[in-house]
């Protein structure tokens, strides 16, 4: 099975960017309420380790993974 990458690139403006907030900008979840479950479940990888922060601020080289979907942040 191929994972679908994806590089997200981080307005330059900004120094970070909340994982439940960019779960649902990329359309991985539905809603903010489907993405704060997703994260407290543990389905969601921060640079290789399950996060359970949902407003774990991701910054320019980390690396997400849900349901076979890898974004990195750039």
């Amino acid at each position: 099975m191929s994972n679908n990458i994806i590089d997200f690139e981080l307005d330059p403006e900004n120094e970070y960017i909340e994982l439940i907030k960019l779960l649902k900008l990329l359309n991985l979840c539905e809603s903010g309420s489907e993405a704060k479950i997703v994260v407290t479940e543990g389905l969601v990888k921060f640079n290789g380790e399950v996060e359970l922060q949902k407003r774990k601020k991701l910054r320019r080289q980390d690396c997400i993974e849900f349901e076979g979907t890898i974004v990195n942040i750039i």
